[in-house]
């Protein structure tokens, strides 16, 4: 207690909280920022670390073997769709799109969705390293059974324990790289991380591209399949280099082993840096060494108060909105540009891997945006945009009978929808659910996040075909009223993350008005001092 209260005394002493304008007018501060009404917030007004210095540097090639989790994911979720479309393919496994392929397509989502039930316990109880090597090992056996699938019964199994390995990625890698990520740099590790989704995608959906009219037999999508376990390979090899979690390692009683990690990461050497100091002060008043994270039965910490719920809320609604926007383009891409009279082969495969690099560049970009304007108003203004070009691809799907031209400009405006999709949501996807759970809740509550995903999943994988076949563009304002209402649910119910460390993030569903709590202000005074080089 005596050492703690002697940290507070050292981080008071570089940071004033919640000054009037007249109070930091009498300091003679050298200027005044605006911050977010936290702890934190106003230390890294005052020590935000150049990206480019030591610690950061040093952190990058860590994330890098935890964004691969991602990768790997990228994959299937954009391989599956070409390979469907390849003769070779469909001779071998007799599928069409409107009912065969569906079930193919879903059949990896039901692997998910067993995955789910032990994703969080495998995470807390061998850790956040352990959790992605066992979860890459059985991706890399769902690859080889699926890409050397000679019967259809082989094909299910493998998609089946593709799916359950690659459900198992989330709540490892996921927690990992929020917990170990800079809080100044949070947003823009985590958007990254899901980022490197479009990795597996552009690799995948491209190399269908090249190969479908160039190589001839079986191979053409053998090839495509057996390449999701490059990234599981590169996880493999490196994830024993890994420092392993601080967070997971307070939890287990190892202090001294979670401060030499954020001391050196994230305080630049120095263990008395203010951002060292503060995490660990409040690592040890958030963390729990006897929580629910050790009984990989108990959810309780998901629902036991109205904060709980309300956390477990927002996990459900970022995984519904995110993934109930659109029919799944990556899976139904050939079937959309048909529809529009694009009948090759080779230009409907050139379609589904334009879609990657243009929601890549999306993300590279949007990462840049969602630590300085925050989670709340980047959704928000995605959402609307995703509206407005939901309504014109009804409007245009209405009238493309007989004109061509007009069903193209409905496919174009669906890469302008990935594009602003990609802006935000596809960072936040990871981001948001990594953020607003507790520590001993994050990792079951993001096998929960996954779950219910990918339930949504199943459903929009398995209907979205026989729909668009049936009802044509009708089905299509279904999304529509999901978008629209989602704008509504971010405004009123969504919490803002940016500018908080993780524990402060928990202070926020402690207030009676967590949406105002978090929306709060602050005047902090920032000393102008020469930039400390390490």
């Amino acid at each position: 207690m005596e050492k703690q209260m002697q940290d507070d005394k050292v981080v008071a002493a570089h940071v004033e909280e919640r000054h009037t304008v007249s109070d930091l007018e009498g300091h003679g501060a050298k200027h005044v920022v605006t911050t977010q009404d936290s702890r934190f917030a106003a230390i890294n007004a005052q020590y935000k670390p150049h990206p480019l210095s030591r610690g950061l540097l040093m952190l990058y090639p860590i994330l890098f073997v935890a964004f691969m989790n991602s990768a790997a994911n990228g994959f299937d979720g954009n391989t599956f769709g070409g390979v469907s479309s390849i003769p070779d393919f469909q001779a071998r496994f007799g599928t069409n799109v409107a009912s065969s392929d569906g079930f193919l397509a879903a059949i990896y989502i039901l692997g998910n969705v067993l995955g789910s039930f032990f994703a969080g316990p495998l995470a807390d109880r061998f850790g956040r390293k352990k959790g992605m090597f066992i979860a890459n090992v059985i991706v890399i056996i769902g690859s080889v059974v699926q890409a050397a699938a000679m019967q259809r019964r082989d094909m299910i199994a493998g998609r089946v324990v593709l799916g359950v390995g690659s459900v198992l990625l989330g709540p490892s890698a996921q927690s990992y790289t929020v917990e170990i990520s800079h809080p100044a740099y949070r947003g823009v590790m985590m958007g990254l991380y899901n980022g490197c989704y479009f990795i597996g995608a552009i690799v995948s959906t491209w190399l269908e591209y090249g190969i479908v009219d160039d190589v001839s037999g079986e191979i053409n999508w053998r090839i495509p399949m057996a390449t999701q376990g490059i990234p599981c390979i590169i996880v493999l090899v490196f994830v024993w280099f890994l420092p392993e979690s601080p967070r997971w390692l307070m939890s287990n009683g190892r202090e001294e082993e979670a401060l030499k990690i954020l001391t050196k990461y994230h305080g630049e050497g120095d263990p008395q840096h203010p951002v060292v100091i503060l995490e660990m002060n409040e690592m040890r008043e958030a963390i729990n060494t006897s929580g629910s994270d050790k009984k990989w039965y108990d959810y309780r910490e998901l629902f036991n108060s109205k904060g709980a719920r309300h956390r477990s809320f927002l996990v459900l609604c970022i995984g519904f909105f995110g993934q109930i926007d659109l029919p799944p383009t990556s899976y139904y891409m050939p079937l959309m540009a048909q529809t529009a009279g694009i009948i090759s082969n080779k230009q409907q495969l050139l379609m589904n891997a334009l879609q990657s690099p243009v929601m890549t560049i999306g993300t590279l970009l949007g990462v840049n945006f969602i630590d300085r304007y925050g989670r709340r108003p980047m959704l928000m203004g995605s959402s609307t945009i995703c509206s407005i070009c939901v309504l014109l691809v009804i409007i245009c799907s209405a009238n493309q009978a007989g004109h061509p031209s007009v069903g193209l400009a409905g496919i174009s405006f669906v890469y302008v929808f990935l594009f602003a999709f990609a802006f935000v949501w596809t960072p936040c996807q990871a981001l948001y659910p990594s953020e607003v759970l507790a520590y001993n809740a994050r990792a079951k509550g993001l096998a929960m996040s996954g779950l219910w995903l990918n339930i949504v999943s199943f459903i929009n994988t398995y209907a979205a075909p026989v729909g668009i076949t049936n009802s044509g563009w009708h089905f299509y304002i279904l999304y529509l009223a999901i978008d629209v209402a989602g704008i509504a649910f971010i405004y009123f119910t969504f919490v803002e993350t940016k500018g908080r460390s993780l524990e402060e993030i928990d202070e926020i569903f402690s207030d009676p008005h967590p949406v105002k709590a978090s929306l709060r202000k602050q005047k902090v005074i920032v000393q102008d001092v020469p930039e400390i080089q390490y």
